[in-house]
């Protein structure tokens, strides 16, 4: 009965080995046949890139301009309202240092 379960998994890992033969067999006949295809593909990208990456490229840096500008403004505009703040703390700053002016020399 065990000779029986060995023979049929090794008929079932031919099998497997033999499906998975064929199956490389098949995708390299595959390759072969459609590699003119891969190359024009790669050529059409490569021609395409050549193209569109400067186009990105110049819109990207333009975009990062613009919305620089927009965090400048929003900096600004969010900042306002710490204004007086900091206005209060500036003064306080003032008259305490004015206050701590003690010779150096003992």
């Amino acid at each position: 009965m065990a000779a029986l379960l060995v023979f049929a998994g090794l008929a079932v890992a031919a099998i497997v080995f033999l499906f998975a033969f064929v199956g490389l067999l098949l995708k390299l006949v595959f390759r072969v046949i459609f590699f003119p295809l891969f190359l024009l593909k790669w050529l059409v990208g490569a021609v395409a890139m050549f193209v569109l990456i400067p186009i990105v490229a110049v819109v990207g840096i333009a975009l990062t301009f613009a919305f620089s500008v927009v965090a400048i403004v929003f900096g600004a505009l969010f900042s306002i309202p710490v204004l007086p703040l900091l206005a209060v703390g500036a003064v306080l700053w003032i008259l305490l240092v004015k206050a701590n002016r003690t010779s150096a020399v003992a």
